[in-house]
């Protein structure tokens, strides 16, 4: 049986990517591996062509929900990267190592962010150049 904590993480996720306007689900995988560990792979697509794509390894440790590894990626119509945050360990010299953003020129350093904040956050700029059309 799925420890609750990771039965909400999920639940949470799907509500966010529910809310989302003007998309669809391309790809959604909840892979069960333990009661305690998870990966999700989930690929949203909206009718203005950007791709949000998240990948996580998540587990339940010490009580709490925990991330091995995450990717939570948004590219435009063009496939040209708008935002990805990640934890893979390529930039040591990162304060916030390996938390990081990448942006179309340049990498920089962060917190480790929610799936719902990354989905939230690719929704106002979906939203925002959608009104300045």
């Amino acid at each position: 049986m799925l420890h609750s904590l990771l039965s909400q993480y999920l639940a949470d996720v799907e509500t966010a990517i529910k809310e989302l306007k003007n998309s669809y689900i391309e790809h959604y995988s909840e892979e069960i591996l333990t009661p305690l560990r998870i990966n999700l792979r989930v690929r949203v697509r909206f009718v203005s062509g950007h791709l949000l794509e998240f990948n996580e390894a998540v587990i339940v440790k010490n009580g709490q929900i925990s991330h091995l590894c995450y990717r939570y990626h948004l590219q435009d119509k063009q496939n040209k990267l708008v935002f990805r945050y990640d934890n893979a360990p390529h930039f040591p010299g990162l304060e916030s190592f390996p938390h990081h953003k990448h942006l179309p020129n340049k990498v920089d350093s962060t917190k480790k962010i929610s799936i719902v904040e990354a989905i939230k956050e690719a929704s106002l700029i979906i939203e925002y150049l959608g009104q300045r059309l």
